[in-house]
């Protein structure tokens, strides 16, 4: 969070010399604040964020929802098949999923739960080195139902990848 806040007021300070007009920004039509803008989703994306680490899981949170996605938090495996369970017409269009979850329904767990729901698209977060090869071979995954990110991860390569995964869904 503290990255994106020096990134904004980096981005102000250099608009600010630019364009200044008694002390007010005024974008020009090519500038990364018009350009965030046009990226946004025109109708929100529902995302369920499942992640144990809550530090890391709300600055995420706060990160999509900044560019527009509703999103859902589940800080626990059982949180997150609740959530799935006990929401169907909530359901999501995006899990972000960390794999080294404390308590008793680990990440594979979740993700073999989504399963029974269809083939959601699904982000795989972990820090240990995962080859998820092997899953996707085993139980017939593709490369468009689940992606993997391995941690640590800057925020913009989340964003981004969690936009791939989106456009690549929807078309």
């Amino acid at each position: 969070m503290r990255e994106l806040v020096r990134e904004f007021f980096a981005i102000l300070t250099v608009r600010k010399r630019q364009h200044r007009v008694s002390d007010t920004v005024v974008p020009d039509e090519h500038s990364e604040f018009e350009q965030a803008k046009a990226e946004q989703p025109h109708h929100p994306h529902r995302i369920l964020l499942v992640e144990d680490d809550q530090s890391l899981a709300d600055l995420e949170a706060n990160m999509l929802k900044a560019h527009g996605y509703q999103v859902s938090t589940a800080y626990s495996g059982e949180q997150a098949i609740a959530i799935v369970k006990e929401q169907p017409h909530l359901f999501p269009d995006l899990v972000v999923l960390d794999l080294e979850l404390t308590g008793g329904a680990s990440g594979w767990e979740v993700l073999q739960t989504l399963r029974t729901y269809g083939a959601i698209p699904v982000l795989i977060t972990t820090s240990t080195v995962t080859d998820v090869r092997p899953y996707l071979q085993s139980y017939g995954e593709s490369k468009l139902t689940l992606s993997h990110l391995p941690k640590p991860y800057p925020m913009q390569t989340f964003l981004k990848r969690i936009q791939r995964i989106l456009t690549i869904s929807s078309s």
